[in-house]
């Protein structure tokens, strides 16, 4: 099952939200994605770490946009500065959010591009103190673009909206705000959506999401490992960090290349079952 793959070698107390999930919840949240109209769908993602975007989030959504371009749809990134160039040599179009963003410039954003959906891959929303913390609950505010509100904006509109996240802090978290209160001892991100993704690497749950797309659209949309170790290395090139080892190496969370390897393998394998 994919939702067991991209929870493996879970030490963040993701094993903990499952419980309160629905067992099959990638699988729910790809069926809903590929029931949209072939539209826009607008994808956040970056993550402030020691001055630099942090290596989890930004490959989950270049494999998340390049799946759901060949399936018809229209990805544009929305990110703030910290993840500069990422994107655009993937013919991907990006949006980069100013600091000091506002609701009008989330609005006049959402009418411009009039999104059939939205969907957040490892990016911080702000907790019940109006704050963006990190995982050490230390205030990331000042480098951390307000994008939530783009979410908050999508609930009070109907924009469907999808959210993934590994830790508690990320926008999405917010469906399980109270477990996550009284079970992992931090602050967790308010904002909500309508599909949440729980993964022991965010990647890892961009990753089940791209695979249950291949699986039940029936077309191969789900890149290569190289593919994907292509891109993370040049994102490290252009300034990545890894967000645990807080070095610019191509890890994610800490965890080995081999360990990824492992798991987009067995993701591999789940699309022959």
């Amino acid at each position: 099952m994919i939702e067991d793959i991209i929870l493996r070698r879970s030490g963040r107390g993701m094993d903990i939200l499952r419980k309160h999930m629905p067992e099959n919840f990638c699988e729910k949240a790809a069926h809903a994605l590929l029931a949209l109209p072939k539209g826009t769908i607008l994808l956040a993602t970056g993550f402030y770490v020691n001055g630099f975007a942090e290596t989890d989030g930004p490959l989950g959504t270049h494999v998340l946009s390049s799946a759901l371009k060949k399936l018809g749809y229209h990805p544009v990134i929305v990110t703030d500065i910290l993840c500069s160039e990422y994107f655009e040599s993937e013919g991907l179009e990006v949006r980069y959010v100013p600091l000091d963003a506002g609701l009008l410039y989330f609005t006049d954003m959402l009418q411009r591009e009039r999104p059939a959906g939205m969907i957040s891959i490892e990016r911080c929303g702000r907790n019940a103190q109006n704050d963006y913390v990190n995982m050490r609950g230390i205030s990331i505010r000042g480098h951390t673009a307000p994008i939530d509100l783009l979410f908050d904006l999508a609930q009070e509109l109907r924009i469907p909206a999808w959210g993934i996240g590994d830790g508690g802090n990320e926008i999405g978290m917010g469906n399980l705000k109270d477990v996550i209160s009284e079970n992992l001892f931090l602050s967790p991100c308010i904002n909500k959506v309508d599909y949440l993704i729980i993964a022991t690497v965010s990647n890892w749950g961009a990753f089940g999401l791209a695979a249950y797309l291949e699986k039940l659209a029936g077309r191969q949309v789900f890149p290569s490992y190289q593919e994907m170790r292509s891109f993370l290395k040049r994102t490290v090139a252009l300034g990545s960090i890894d967000g645990i080892l807080k070095t610019h190496t191509c890890t994610v969370d800490g965890f080995s290349a081999e360990t990824e390897k492992e798991i987009v393998d067995a993701l591999y394998d789940s699309l022959s079952i």
